[in-house]
């Protein structure tokens, strides 16, 4: 087999798991982005996030990952959710954007949980799929030295599926697709095997200033540049102490996570609801009240989030975030 039917048996099998886009780049030092990286760092852009501090030449490196390798795989998989009441026949096209998502999104008072944890734990679902195309490659191509990963190891996926011409990196930082915008899960295979290459597209972004101008804390600082330690997604997640009370007024009630950078983009509007039934939401957490989430017991949490992404923070890390969305 040529490296340009490996390339397309790979493509293609991605396609039949799901993943709704696959580009795949050279393993290589990712020069450009070393200086940014270590400048950010410098800055202490990262917060308490001490774990960005370690592993920095793997991070920039994947053969230092996988030894031998030669190509790393980006593969985009899409969590965006199916608007609530859709009329029978009303196409998605012809709704407004903006804010406009299921439950769990602020409506009547309720807090708001980000469209990527309202489902099964993307990283259990993401990695169950990237050990099938793995096992697939072994299967047709031969023996190949390769590693998974999704969001769980020192891998700059947003660089890397920026090469392989998913999308660019936008103002906020997160990886757009021209085709269907940034609600995507972004995996990799970095494999010893070499196929074709993409190349990257260029930057759609222009002088739109939706992200920066909408951000409740002012964390996107810069285009281009995310100050994580004002992020509210580090709030709320990351973040393992109180909350700083500088913070008040600016949460917009999100109790888990923060897509406002996201919802405010406008290449979103060509956003497709996923077809995933692991990441549809529990029909429990849609019924709960207000009252509810803010009286949630550790038993309902344990419950509802126990492959859920928002298990992260914890019991006592949402109650945490809860309670200080109560504080006036």
């Amino acid at each position: 087999m040529t490296k340009e039917s490996h390339t397309q048996l790979i493509k293609n099998h991605a396609q039949k798991l799901g993943f709704d886009y696959c580009g795949i780049a050279k393993a290589e030092f990712l020069e450009e982005e070393a200086p940014r990286l270590e400048q950010w760092l410098l800055e202490g852009r990262h917060g308490r996030m001490k774990y960005m501090e370690n592993y920095f030449d793997k991070r920039l490196d994947p053969r230092k990952l996988v030894d031998g390798a030669k190509s790393v795989i980006s593969l985009l998989f899409n969590y965006y959710p199916a608007p609530p009441n859709l009329p029978k026949g009303e196409e998605q096209d012809s709704i407004p954007y903006i804010n406009n998502n299921p439950p769990l999104r602020g409506e009547g008072g309720l807090p708001k949980v980000s469209k990527y944890a309202y489902g099964r734990d993307y990283h259990l679902v993401i990695k169950e799929k990237l050990k099938l195309l793995l096992d697939f490659i072994h299967e047709q191509i031969g023996e190949v030295n390769g590693r998974a990963f999704v969001d769980s190891a020192p891998v700059l996926d947003r660089a890397w599926a920026k090469r392989s011409g998913l999308g660019w990196v936008g103002k906020n930082t997160n990886l757009i697709n021209k085709e269907s915008g940034s609600f995507f899960f972004i995996a990799e295979l970095i494999l010893d095997l070499e196929v074709e290459y993409d190349s990257p597209i260029q930057d759609y972004c222009g002088t739109c200033t939706a992200c920066i101008d909408a951000c409740p804390t002012e964390a996107i600082i810069a285009p281009y540049i995310v100050d994580g330690s004002k992020c509210i997604s580090y709030f709320t997640i990351e973040l393992k102490e109180n909350i700083p009370q500088e913070m008040k007024g600016k949460m917009d009630d999100w109790a888990f996570g923060c897509d406002v950078c996201q919802d405010v983009c406008p290449w979103n509007r060509f956003s497709k609801p996923h077809q995933e039934p692991q990441f549809f939401p529990k029909k429990e957490m849609l019924d709960m009240s207000r009252k509810e989430w803010m009286e949630i017991t550790e038993d309902v949490f344990q419950k509802l989030f126990a492959d859920s992404a928002v298990k992260r923070t914890g019991y006592k890390g949402l109650k945490r975030n809860l309670l200080f969305l109560e504080e006036r």
